[in-house]
């Protein structure tokens, strides 16, 4: 990165308090004016079980994990070995664990990290009321260079309900933590900048797609809760009141998305939020949004696959089902941010796009960014608001075309109660009426008519984030999470001299063959960045785009994330 950053992670038992210990620390980051980057991995367990929040802070923004941590803190030790390969360590790294609790498990001594003692529990036994997460939080900011005066007005804004009793205490924790690593080995120490908190946001990756429904204009929203995107939800429930909008909890994802598909009928932008399991369920009903051209959005929040796969785990598997998902030739939006911060702007984005085209769009984030916290610049707010072409006054004895062939594609929408629009709505194929057809030639009008109105329509400079070297010979092909490695590492490259471009694509359907011929001019050799086994996004952009002769693949499986060295040592080998 271009800035100053440091990497650790809090790990511990599932009442440890470590996502506590993680989120105060971000806050205080913020109020510091650094950036900050947390994701964080746990069992299956609905309760307890082991858990770790991995941090990334820094000087300037950071969009995702380094290729080791700094230091590790154990509040105990329990299944941690289960996170051994997602926290890679080094000789020169620091783990850092209570000697009451016994030992490390040998996956995590393997990796050579030295090796210092915090007596986290005895510490935490000496102050009344004192929790040994509060010790470690304390030690840690003393390690990275957090002031006192910023944590003490972090602990006494998130501790005020439990009262000045638990205030006390924590913060007599958080002092005997700073005494404690007074003696221990150096690590990167951030300086505060002039910006304030005021200048931040602290937000997750569903948090930001729930804020960018709204400001898309969405007011309906149906889902069943599922790993990880039941966030989107817990957000958007006491979010959508405030404007006027409702949520409902539906039975199963089959309901949510039937439900969503009515309450857009009637005229409401509408939104669903889901995972793998119950995107493979709502694709027939996707069909029937397609076919009856009705705009919804359906956020997957991708997790390891196939069936149950891995619940708390990420990985941008769900490519394949997003785009080719759906029974016959239906054609629809599929859409992925490529940041945290990103996830607003791509949902409003895709809100708007499915409202003026009136068809189904597909949002794909993923574990990893949506249960992310990061700190982030504050977010402008765009005006944008995806308007339906409503229909005009009829002229008498003049029969309402819902699906009138029109060149652009799309046909004006009217909705329940309009006098003297009615028409048909359903699966079956149809006439420009509405009115269900057998007849190939209305078949063929309606199949051609979807298409045009996507593939005609001007998405602008949306459909990918381009940047790095304009007369680069080798490029960087990438979408969704892995486009925040990817940029580290195209940082990296052009600080060597190499000349590298980066485009990190935002529409992945329908595909822009021009822009994209455009992005990679001059381009000779590109890499294709993604997690998934089989590399379904390589393969899709085989499918679909002309590219250059020479062309590899760096992809796999989650739950490991691509680390930013990977992606520097595959284009340094090839040169």
């Amino acid at each position: 990165m271009s800035g100053q950053t440091v990497s650790l992670v809090i790990a511990g038992n599932g009442g440890a308090g470590v996502v506590t210990a993680g989120s105060l620390l971000l806050e205080a980051a913020a109020k510091s004016g650094w950036y900050a980057y947390m994701t964080r991995s746990s069992g299956p367990q609905i309760r307890g079980g082991e858990a770790a929040v991995m941090i990334r802070l820094g000087t300037e923004p950071v969009s995702s994990h380094d290729d080791r941590f700094h230091f590790l803190v154990a509040i105990d030790w329990q299944n941690l070995n289960r996170f051994a390969a997602e926290i890679p360590l080094g000789p020169d790294s620091l783990l850092i664990g209570d000697p009451g609790e016994g030992e490390a498990p040998e996956s995590i001594v393997r990796m050579g990290a030295q090796r210092v003692d915090l007596p986290m529990k005895a510490l935490a036994k000496g102050v009344p009321g004192g929790r040994p997460n509060m010790i470690a939080f304390g030690a840690i900011a003393a390690m990275i260079g957090l002031t006192e005066d910023v944590v003490l007005e972090v602990l006494r804004d998130n501790l005020k309900r439990k009262g000045e009793d638990a205030i006390a205490a924590s913060i007599a924790a958080f002092r005997a933590g700073v005494e404690a690593a007074a003696t221990f080995p150096a690590v990167p120490r951030l300086a505060a900048t002039k910006a304030g908190s005021s200048e931040r946001w602290s937000i997750t990756g569903n948090e930001a797609t729930g804020m960018g429904a709204l400001r898309g204009g969405v007011r309906f929203v149906a889902a069943y809760p599922i790993t990880p995107a039941t966030e989107v939800l817990e957000w958007l429930a006491p979010a959508l009141p405030k404007v006027g909008g409702v949520l409902v909890q539906a039975e199963d994802e089959l309901a949510s998305i039937n439900q969503i598909i009515g309450g857009s009928y009637g005229g409401v932008p509408s939104l669903t939020a889901t995972s793998g399991p119950g995107l493979a369920l709502m694709t027939e009903s996707l069909g029937l949004a397609v076919a009856a051209e009705v705009p919804i959005v359906v956020v997957d929040v991708m997790r390891v696959g196939p069936s149950t796969g891995i619940a708390t785990k990420s990985e941008q598997s769900d490519l394949n089902i997003a785009v080719y998902g759906l029974h016959g030739d239906a054609p629809h939006l599929v859409l992925a941010p490529t940041s945290v911060a990103d996830c607003l702007f791509t949902t409003q984005w895709a809100v708007h796009l499915a409202e003026m085209l009136q068809t189904p769009a597909i949002v794909l984030t993923d574990q990893a960014m949506g249960q992310a916290r990061a700190v982030i610049s504050r977010s402008a707010a765009i005006a944008f608001m995806g308007q339906r072409e409503k229909p005009a006054a009829l002229e008498a004895g003049v029969q309402y075309k819902r699906y009138a062939n029109t060149p652009s594609g799309v046909s004006p929408m009217a909705v329940p109660g309009m006098a003297g629009f009615t028409y048909t709505a359903d699966g079956l194929e149809h006439n420009e009426t509405g009115t269900p057809s057998s007849q190939a030639s209305d078949h063929q009008a309606q199949l051609d008519k979807r298409l045009r109105k996507l593939t005609g329509y001007n998405y602008g400079d949306h459909w990918a984030d381009i940047s790095g070297d304009e007369d680069a010979d080798t490029a960087i092909v990438t979408w969704g999470s892995s486009a925040g490695p990817a940029r580290e590492a195209l940082e990296r490259l052009r600080s060597e001299g190499r000349a590298v471009k980066l485009v990190a694509v935002r529409l992945i359907s329908p595909v822009q063959p021009e822009k994209f011929e455009r992005a990679l001019a001059g381009v000779s050799r590109i890499l294709v960045v993604e997690q998934s086994h089989s590399g379904q996004f390589y393969r899709y952009l085989r499918a679909q785009y002309d590219l250059p002769r020479q062309v590899k693949a760096l992809h796999q499986p989650g739950p490991l994330s691509v680390r930013p060295g990977a992606i520097v040592e595959q284009i340094t080998q090839w040169s």
